[in-house]
């Protein structure tokens, strides 16, 4: 019998974006619990790609919420760079600027793109998506 999410340990997320308020609006929106059926979230928030890289260095983040706006390092290159330097790296969930940049998210390796501004609802799905991913993966 698979254990139930109050029995798995809490989910980490790092959200990279140079812009506060644009870190602030990905915890607010996909909140402590993006689904019902998942454990709890834990956030852990970058300004800068070195940060980003520290966080990975040490383990345990589940998903990467990227900003593909950021600042001097775009999302999109974070990601590919990710996808490219880091081992098992995490699945990636991208905030585009414009729902046509989604073609960008695919040349990052982005496993999701959801657009900027933030929808509450459509990035809390996705990023239920890919922590369901990961927990089926068992990397949890």
């Amino acid at each position: 019998m698979p254990p139930t999410a109050s029995q798995v340990p809490a989910l980490h997320v790092l959200v990279y974006s140079d812009d506060a308020h644009t870190r602030e609006q990905v915890r607010l929106a996909a909140g402590r619990r993006p689904a019902a059926d998942l454990p709890p979230v834990e956030y852990v928030e970058c300004a800068t790609l070195p940060a980003v890289l520290a966080e990975l260095e040490k383990g345990g983040i589940d998903v990467c919420v990227l900003d593909g706006e950021a600042t001097p390092a775009g999302g999109m290159g974070v990601a590919r760079q990710l996808k490219d330097e880091v081992f098992q790296a995490p699945p990636v969930l991208l905030l585009i600027g414009r729902p046509q940049d989604a073609w960008l998210a695919t040349w990052s390796r982005a496993e999701a793109a959801v657009a900027h501004p933030v929808d509450p609802v459509a990035l809390a799905d996705a990023l239920a998506g890919l922590l369901r991913t990961r927990l089926g993966a068992g990397v949890a």
